[in-house]
């Protein structure tokens, strides 16, 4: 939790789009990004947008519940380890952290680590230049271990906090960076996204200015400290608008302060986010009269894998789209990788998705320069109706054929219903589809 607020200076960031034939012109990749190509079956990304806060030690369930429909935040901050932190957890548990998600809250992991050796202010452990590679590999193959005993699922995004450090230290920014680089590219090969917390004047300005490494690994998501009052995602001063720029920001806004809401007292920071948080389960009930089948895709013509009793728990990861059965397109991905028409789960809707469950989605980070044209079908003749800036994350939900682009004739449906050539998204394969991810209807 930054406790330092300082002048902030512009950095300039370029990326360069080239328009040609209707399409924008991807330069070969400039970044290192290495994003999951191996989300494991039973995963999703969630991605949220709105206010949330974030406490030393996590609430009590009861104050959640004070605060739900009283306060401004949708969400909390949950700091699950690491050797840096500060707070006792006697609240943070799996249970906890079910019962706070199926209560409507989202959930940002916090992984307290090792901090810079030329960090303002002082921790007990540290990393320097010649540690920082190793010390971000251990700080995230720990933190992989403690999300997934609570129930955090691949998918989600870890933020590693990075307190303010002094960036005129000799080789400061250099451990930062290859600290940050480590922690990325060892979540991404246990199929989490991974996010950094830094100061507006430090380590959101060195990782602004290193987006485009070809050496290091860019994080998926950036949470900024700047205690302004502001609570925007956009228009920072030290990272352009082009970076980070698709569901991939957060913002601490306001620093230690007492806040009551419904007649509880918690000191928190404010903060709001527009970008991954944690994938939790959530449970439903099997509402069919005989056992349900689950399978390996969305539809009846995929192979059977298992089966769930007339009134068992549907524990359920996502939702997506599939073949129609009954009142229903929908599918929804379970604990065990596997779908089931959703048709026979006690979701609130029975026609269409549910508001308490996200869209299943494996996000890869675009792996052009420039930003790389969307559209309204998978391929090349159908409309132009946006486009992804160089790194931002393509929220995958399906894959189908289309046009050839590059190596690949795969598309990409994205949660929001836009297409993107596979062949600009960094996932586990440019030449053909990607598992886990399931196949268009």
């Amino acid at each position: 939790m930054t406790l330092t607020r300082r002048a902030a200076t512009t950095v300039a960031a370029a990326l360069t789009t080239l328009a040609l034939g209707g399409l924008v012109t991807a330069l070969p990749a400039q970044a290192d990004p290495a994003t999951p190509g191996g989300y494991p079956a039973a995963s999703s990304a969630t991605r949220q947008s709105g206010r949330f806060f974030d406490a030393c030690t996590a609430p009590s369930l009861a104050a959640l519940a004070a605060w739900k429909g009283t306060s401004p935040y949708r969400g909390v901050n949950m700091y699950f380890g690491g050797p840096n932190r500060a707070c006792t957890q006697p609240n943070l548990t799996a249970g906890w952290v079910r019962s706070a998600r199926t209560s409507g809250r989202h959930l940002v992991p916090t992984y307290m680590g090792y901090q810079p050796f030329c960090m303002f202010g002082n921790k007990p452990f540290k990393f320097t230049a010649s540690t920082a590679a190793a010390q971000g590999r251990r700080d995230a193959t720990d933190a992989v271990a403690k999300a997934k005993a609570l129930g955090v699922l691949p998918g989600s995004a870890l933020y590693g906090d990075v307190e303010h450090y002094n960036r005129a230290t000799t080789g400061c920014t250099t451990a930062v960076r290859t600290y940050a680089s480590e922690w990325t590219r060892t979540l991404h090969r246990s199929g989490y996204l991974a996010g950094i917390y830094a100061h507006q004047d430090s380590g959101v300005r060195d990782l602004a200015a290193s987006y485009t490494s070809t050496r290091l690994a860019r994080p998926d998501a950036i949470w900024m400290a700047r205690w302004d009052g502001v609570p925007s995602t956009t228009n920072w001063a030290t990272a352009s608008n082009r970076l980070w720029a698709q569901w991939q920001r957060a913002k601490q806004y306001r620093g230690d302060h007492n806040e009551t809401w419904g007649g509880v007292t918690l000191n928190i920071d404010s903060d709001v986010m527009r970008g991954p948080v944690a994938t939790v389960l959530r449970s439903y009930r099997v509402t069919s009269s005989s056992r349900l089948n689950v399978r390996i895709g969305p539809s009846s013509a995929y192979p059977i894998i298992g089966t769930l009793n007339a009134g068992a728990t549907a524990s359920v990861i996502c939702q997506s789209r599939g073949q129609r059965v009954g009142s229903t397109g929908v599918w929804d991905r379970i604990s065990t990788g596997g779908f089931v028409s959703d048709r026979y789960v006690s979701t609130p809707s029975s026609t269409t998705f549910s508001a308490p469950l996200q869209r299943c989605s494996y996000p890869g980070q675009i792996t052009s320069s420039a930003p790389v044209n969307t559209r309204s079908g998978p391929g090349t003749s159908y409309a132009v109706n946006g486009s992804i800036q160089g790194g931002g994350l393509a929220y995958v939900a399906c894959q189908k054929v289309g046009t050839r682009v590059g190596t690949t004739r795969v598309w990409n449906q994205l949660v929001d219903n836009r297409w993107v050539s596979d062949y600009y998204v960094s996932n586990r394969s440019n030449t053909t589809y990607s598992a886990p991810v399931p196949r268009c209807p």
